[in-house]
């Protein structure tokens, strides 16, 4: 039976990392729009310019996309802002308050699908949230920092439904048996297979924080999945 779940777990394990890679694969045609688009003429006017690989990246698990720039990295504007929403036939564009003297402000430079590749300089997984700007539903953001002359000019980024993502694992977590989950680095369910580990809620079994803290080193139920901030863990 352990030997089962050994190699049910490394199939979990390969499949959560293909996943993640294929987002960010579907990311590097718009990272590569946007620093040639900054790089050329970093202005409002030329975002447009990105749109056809930002509705390139829409569709499979990516139901939104774009750009986000670091603040006065465009020459005629405070923020900068490209994103849409839907599929690649049919995408709608996503508009948010820029202003900061509006009450409906979205001062996104505080969210840590931002602050996280800015001060790291690395790509980024943030959720699982409930996107209440857009769908009030549960979201994992992608983002990668986007440079400027070497220097941050903000992230492009790809969002999934955690419903999606649920429904592509699912089948290979249920294989593992009873108390099996994906978590974020925080030790937050991304998706289980047990009704009392609901999305979004608190493993405490397992100091998952801790363990990131420590390294991540693969220890008795805890296994990091590739590269990204998600740790699967299995119990007896």
């Amino acid at each position: 039976m352990n030997d089962t779940r050994t190699l049910a777990g490394d199939e979990v394990v390969e499949q959560v990392s293909a996943l993640v890679e294929g987002v960010f694969e579907r990311l590097k045609p718009l990272l590569a729009a946007a620093e040639s688009v900054l790089a050329d003429s970093p202005a409002t006017a030329a975002l447009p310019r990105i749109r056809p690989q930002v509705t390139e990246a829409l569709g499979g698990l990516i139901v939104g996309a774009g750009f986000v720039g670091a603040p006065r990295v465009l020459t005629d504007a405070e923020f900068g802002f490209e994103w849409w929403t839907g599929s690649s036939s049919e995408p709608s564009q996503l508009f948010i308050s820029l202003d900061p003297a509006s009450e409906n402000f979205l001062d996104y430079t505080r969210q840590s699908w931002f602050t996280v590749p800015r001060d790291t300089g690395r790509r980024h997984i943030n959720g699982p949230y409930v996107d209440y700007l857009c769908t009030d539903e549960y979201t994992l953001t992608f983002t990668i920092p986007v440079l400027l002359s070497g220097s941050f000019a903000g992230v492009v980024g790809a969002d999934v439904y955690v419903r999606e993502f649920e429904r592509a694992v699912r089948p290979r977590l249920r294989s593992l048996g009873r108390g099996a989950a994906l978590l974020n680095a925080q030790g937050r369910v991304i998706v289980s297979n047990s009704v009392r580990q609901p999305t979004g809620s608190l493993v405490r079994e397992a100091d998952v924080p801790a363990w990131w803290s420590a390294g991540a080193e693969p220890g008795p139920g805890l296994r990091r999945c590739g590269d990204s901030p998600i740790v699967l863990v299995t119990g007896g």
